[in-house]
């Protein structure tokens, strides 16, 4: 890979100025006019911002990463804290460990002897966000219980990192809320369950399929091979480049994998879908992955 040289990514930081810029002028301008095609836009937005914040933990646009995180400092999504997300994707970026039920913070599989103990409606319910429209819906709740209730018991045992992350997501959410009450006049709640649970479901679609287990690491990770959607998601649907190649920008990802299609292919063993809409086609109500992970029984006696 040709090292990136450029102390500034411009692409980078023209994209995170005009992903604010038009979240403002949709909830100012637009949302006076129609409601439903504000909220959606915005819901699009927050979605790329998610991406952005993912840019950002990965050391773009600048190589201050303190600038870099003052950049998407206002979280237009709501939900979740910069500094945890941080914390927690990079940990995912130990390949080898990826899928892991305990070691990878983004695996969806959970160890047999923890599924067993779930009661039935809830084997019943993480069964049906294997699903692609049930992972749409339930995804960014079951996430977001899951990241408070996890984030409040460290903060009880006096987690100082944790408290910080949150002080922190808190004083960057005064200037959103206070936009979207009192500027733009949306109630806090329909905004809320719109563009946040909106722009969640759309990063969902991304990470439904990117990692599954498999024997070798990199036959894990998912490549998409195109989409409408690859801007939305900078380009991560390609997502076994970006695995071996984490601090390569965005824009690079295409060029990567290009000059190298074959390789790529190989590398992760077929794990590849030309498309979004065959993922839909192929998993949208069927369950594409056990709960249970396939290769990891540890009984609790030997954790």
């Amino acid at each position: 890979m040709k090292p990136n040289t450029l102390r500034i990514e411009w692409p980078t930081l023209a994209l995170i100025v005009a992903t604010y810029g038009m979240w403002f002028a949709t909830g100012m301008f637009v949302f006076p006019l129609s409601a439903t095609l504000a909220l959606f836009g915005m819901a699009v937005l927050n979605a790329l911002h998610s991406s952005l914040v993912h840019e950002v933990i990965h050391g773009h646009p600048t190589r201050n990463a303190r600038l870099n995180a003052a950049l998407v400092f206002m979280n237009v999504g709501l939900i979740w804290p910069f500094h945890r997300y941080r914390k927690m994707h990079l940990n995912h970026h130990a390949d080898d460990r990826l899928t892991d039920p305990f070691d990878d913070p983004e695996s969806y599989y959970r160890a047999l002897y923890v599924y067993e103990s779930f009661p039935r409606w809830f084997k019943g319910l993480l069964g049906l966000s294997n699903t692609l429209v049930g992972r749409l819906i339930l995804g960014p709740i079951m996430s977001t219980v899951a990241l408070i209730l996890g984030d409040s018991r460290a903060m009880l045992r006096g987690d100082f990192a944790v408290i910080r992350a949150w002080i922190l997501h808190l004083i960057g959410l005064v200037p959103v809320i206070f936009c979207v009450v009192y500027v733009f006049e949306i109630p806090l709640w329909l905004y809320l369950v719109t563009a946040c649970y909106g722009g969640a479901a759309i990063i969902s679609l991304r990470t439904f399929a990117e990692h599954q287990w498999h024997e070798t690491p990199e036959g894990r990770t998912l490549i998409v091979e195109r989409s409408p959607l690859s801007f939305l998601f900078l380009n991560n649907n390609l997502h076994l480049v970006h695995h071996q190649n984490p601090t390569a920008p965005w824009y690079d990802l295409p060029r990567l994998y290009a000059q190298d299609r074959e390789r790529w292919l190989a590398l992760n063993h077929g794990y590849v879908f030309p498309n979004y809409w065959k993922l839909f086609q192929s998993y949208a109500l069927i369950a594409k992955e056990p709960v249970a992970h396939p290769a990891w029984h540890r009984s609790k006696e030997t954790e």
